[in-house]
């Protein structure tokens, strides 16, 4: 995990109040020079200041598309590389808190997943083995995909970008044999399903185990190997929950995200990426009821902003992802009091030959995907 250096106490111990009107201040002095980026997990006292709002890729895109210089990301740090990535000449990515990473986009690390993948090829008689990445992944694995001829992908766009993988290369795919789909295991797993394939097509690698824990035979037989990782916040989702949820509010309806264990998204009824879930509560008819499977800042909002519908959280226990929430008023007011004074703090710089490829496995989903 990254550091974060302690911020001066009198940030820390700021009044609310205070905190935010000195935010504004320093968006108003900041102008068009300034852009905040709000990450839909993001807590209300911070995604209240955002320019522009949504899940990780939408905003990296958004913010390339603005003429402001100092982009500040109120996400976690790959979400930040890949604003940094995707950025045009002169921009500059911060990240209020270094400390705010992403546990699963740190269990895929470049040389591990180059490890599987030439162990595939080897075992396979030099088969081609394509990785998908999800986009929750740091930009070195993300540049891994890009030089081995893969692809990234977002929870909304799997489907597209594993059929793009699959495809002949005379059709415009990549001629995959096999896919290696990482660094989510539950994403891959629920959008094979989806494809029609079996849990037979299906194997996981775990990086910590000799050759991935799995046998030649295996390897041969699966057609999407799975990197062994996962969201902590979405795996607290379970099926008693579902069941539980089903007794206490008769027609309810249940929608939960990807990252969820393939058993939570089958005992739903809809599951769909942050922006899918969003659209399908906003566009319900009144009086609807859902319960979500999703991190608690988004569904509280969604709740906030649907006065008119039955919106709850699908377990009791907050699912609260601690990362984001270390994106906090005095971070974000330290960094930009910081560039109010011609200081730039928290930079987010991913090298030169690194992003290149990573924006190759980027925009190989871009083209694929419309997205």
């Amino acid at each position: 995990m990254r550091m974060q250096p302690p911020i001066e106490a009198r940030y820390t111990e700021m009044p609310e109040d205070e905190l935010a009107r000195r935010i504004a201040e320093c968006k108003e002095r900041l102008g068009s020079q300034l852009c905040i980026l709000g990450h839909h997990y993001q807590r209300d006292s911070v995604f209240r200041f955002a320019d522009f709002t949504g899940d990780s890729l939408k905003l990296s895109q958004r913010s390339a598309e603005t003429a402001a210089k100092f982009i500040v990301f109120c996400g976690v740090h790959f979400m930040a590389e890949s604003a940094d990535i995707l950025r045009h000449e002169g921009q500059v990515v911060i990240l209020p808190d270094l400390s705010a990473g992403c546990s699963m986009a740190e269990m895929a690390d470049a040389e591990d997943v180059e490890d599987a993948l030439r162990l595939i090829e080897r075992v396979c008689d030099e088969a081609n083995v394509i990785p998908v990445t999800y986009v929750n992944s740091t930009a070195d694995v993300k540049a891994l995909t890009g030089r081995w001829g893969g692809a990234c992908c977002t929870s909304s766009n799997a489907r597209k970008m594993f059929d793009w993988a699959l495809r002949s290369e005379d059709q415009g795919g990549a001629g995959a044999d096999k896919i290696l789909a990482l660094p989510d295991e539950h994403l891959a797993r629920n959008t094979a399903f989806a494809m029609g394939y079996q849990g037979s097509d299906c194997v996981v690698y775990d990086p910590r185990k000799t050759d991935g824990g799995l046998s030649k035979e295996a390897i041969r037989k699966a057609r999407f190997i799975l990197w062994k990782g996962h969201c902590y916040v979405h795996q607290k989702f379970t099926v008693e929950q579902v069941d539980a949820v089903r007794v206490q509010t008769p027609g309810i309806r249940i929608i939960v995200h990807p990252e969820c264990s393939q058993a939570v998204v089958q005992a739903a009824d809809e599951s769909g990426s942050t922006e899918q879930i969003i659209r399908a509560v906003s566009a319900s008819a009144p009086l609807s009821k859902w319960a979500i499977g999703t991190e608690v800042n988004m569904v509280r909002r969604l709740a906030a902003n649907n006065p008119d519908k039955f919106v709850r959280v699908l377990s009791d226990a907050p699912p609260l992802c601690a990362m984001m929430d270390r994106i906090d008023p005095p971070h974000l007011l330290w960094v930009l009091e910081e560039l109010c004074h011609d200081k730039v703090v928290n930079r987010i710089s991913v090298p030169p030959a690194i992003a290149a490829d990573a924006k190759v496995a980027l925009e190989r989903m871009l083209e694929q995907s419309g997205t």
